[in-house]
């Protein structure tokens, strides 16, 4: 079953484009990671300086693996660096699609 994890970050004012150039990095370096997807990265009307990254991935399992890689984690790093605060991180899955015992993931 997929997983969809959702981050939202705010970036502080000046630091767009350095922001822009790591998540270019991050999204090149998830494209070869096993069970990726897709990926996009969308933007606030209200508020240009937040923004939601959304990706798709095969598994929980594979999208875990991700997160705890050391080359992602260097990148993040550098991402946090640039943000108002901590990235907000959620990941779900698809309702209708789970077993009639689900408790939790």
């Amino acid at each position: 079953m997929s997983v969809k994890v959702i981050m939202e970050r705010t970036v502080k004012a000046g630091k767009e484009k350095e922001l822009a150039e790591l998540l270019k990095e991050l999204r090149s370096r998830a494209l070869r990671q096993p069970g990726y997807i897709s990926g996009e990265t969308l933007l606030d009307v209200d508020q240009p300086r937040t923004q939601i990254v959304i990706s798709e991935w095969h598994s929980l399992d594979e999208w875990r693996k991700w997160a705890a890689n050391a080359q992602r984690q260097e990148i993040v790093k550098g991402i946090e660096r640039l943000l108002e605060q901590p990235t907000k991180t959620r990941v779900f899955i698809d309702a209708w699609g789970l077993p009639t015992s689900y408790s939790h993931v």
